[in-house]
């Protein structure tokens, strides 16, 4: 095995081995506490552009189904594990976590100081980081770092894995015409959608007012998705132009492009929140939802303007979570409620928004 390192910015090293793809993987270090559910973290579009290390020791137990994926392909620019499971055990497996890595060319780093690691991003936040693997990527991985760092960017993330097209997802039938603005969506917010009965049209993300409105849809949905939000401004103004048109409902990044749009700012967390036991207050109720999380940005809950409310908070940080407007259907969430995998606490907030919004609802 080929030996590899993870160079953070900061001029921490951290060493392991590599597997069969060598090079170097450029990206943000961010670490995901799930015991479960790599394949949908691997997969998922909103860690695009990012090094992943998982702070579970055993990864790849129950081998790769494809059915579990969120995408079509691996979005993450690299992988980091303890311990690489080459023998998987599991019914539906149908081949084991290192030998799928390698066939979608992501860099991976096994046999690492994973707690080491997370405590460093834990005291310096998240970095930019190489990921090399193989001799000739070693050697020139930390030049290579201090050049990536100097031009750095989200930008291009949400364009890497939104769709460049339209496309239909029909539901059960009998229930509301969804409009989905497709930011880095997940197979996941389709499933839900459809659960309920919705018909669902995906759109680009960068997709104009007439697109978004060309077959009068109910209610439009903004998709997760990797980056910045401030990155989109044309997107921001789109939403600006819909509210008071249509119902909207955003999720994670959606949630912050929907609350730029609205009047409030964002901001860059100096953690972020990755994995799937974030614990979140609902206002109204004070009742408090285990959630599932992966952003690196958060809405300030300060920078609210007068029209908007705020629903939800987080336990861990007092981020906000969630917030509706006083008087139009608008509302949005910063977690998954789709959850895959992770609790299902807020499973049931899609058909919630559908029933605020007076739209139909098809029960399973």
């Amino acid at each position: 095995m080929p030996q590899a390192a993870l160079f953070l910015a900061d001029g921490s090293r951290f060493d392991g081995s590599g597997l069969g793809i060598e090079g170097i993987a450029f990206g943000e270090a961010v670490f995901y506490t799930g015991m479960t559910g790599y394949e949908e973290a691997l997969t998922d579009p909103s860690y695009a552009g990012q090094i992943l290390t998982f702070t579970y020791p055993l990864i790849g137990n129950y081998g790769v189904s494809g059915s579990a994926a969120q995408y079509a392909r691996a979005c993450v620019a690299g992988a980091i594990v303890k311990q690489l499971c080459a023998h998987p055990s599991h019914h539906a497996s149908q081949c084991d976590l290192g030998t799928w890595l390698d066939r979608e060319r992501i860099p991976v780093m096994t046999g690492a100081d994973t707690r080491a690691i997370t405590i460093a991003l834990r005291e310096h936040g998240t970095i930019w980081a190489a990921l090399a693997v193989g001799e000739a990527a070693l050697a020139r991985a930390e030049v290579e770092l201090s050049a990536f760092v100097r031009r750095a960017t989200t930008q291009g993330l949400v364009a890497g894995v939104a769709t460049p097209q339209a496309y239909r997802c029909e539901g059960a039938g009998g229930g509301a015409r969804v409009t989905l603005i497709d930011c880095g969506v997940k197979r996941a917010v389709l499933r839900d959608l459809a659960a309920i009965g919705a018909s669902v049209r995906v759109v680009p993300y960068d997709a104009a007012l007439d697109e978004i409105l060309a077959d009068d849809p109910d209610a439009v949905f903004i998709s997760p998705g990797p980056g910045d939000p401030t990155d989109l401004g044309a997107t921001i103004a789109t939403l600006r132009d819909l509210i008071g048109r249509k119902p909207l409902f955003g999720v994670c990044l959606g949630h912050q492009l929907l609350a730029l749009a609205c009047g409030a700012s964002t901001y860059k967390l100096p953690y972020g929140h990755r994995g799937g036991n974030q614990p979140v207050r609902v206002t109204s109720t004070q009742d408090v939802l285990i959630t599932a999380h992966n952003h690196g940005y958060a809405v300030d809950g300060t920078s609210l303007p007068g029209d908007l409310v705020a629903t939800m908070t987080n336990l861990n940080d007092g981020t906000n979570e969630g917030f509706r407007h006083r008087v139009l259907p608008v509302a949005a969430v910063q977690f998954h409620p789709e959850a895959s995998p992770g609790p299902s606490d807020a499973r049931g907030l899609f058909a919630q928004w559908f029933r605020d919004a007076e739209l139909p609802v098809v029960e399973a």
